[in-house]
């Protein structure tokens, strides 16, 4: 569900199932890379049940590495 409704997301948010030790978004039915943090004026998680997510986060890492090597 790329953009889900506010009823779908509060949803989301208050089921503990969908975080991980309180902290790490994991829901494979939100298809959003970056879906809002659980407070939603902090900023954004990761959702790690998206392939695409972890690919990103590796990448973000990676960037300040090559930025010193190089």
């Amino acid at each position: 569900m790329e953009n889900p409704s506010k009823v779908q997301q509060e949803e989301w948010f208050r089921n503990e199932s969908y975080w991980k030790c309180g902290i790490f978004y994991f829901n494979k039915d939100d298809s959003r890379m970056f879906p809002p943090k659980r407070y939603q004026e902090v900023g954004c998680t990761i959702n790690f049940a998206n392939k695409k997510s972890i690919i990103g986060l590796i990448l973000l890492l990676q960037a300040p590495i090559f930025a010193l090597l190089f």
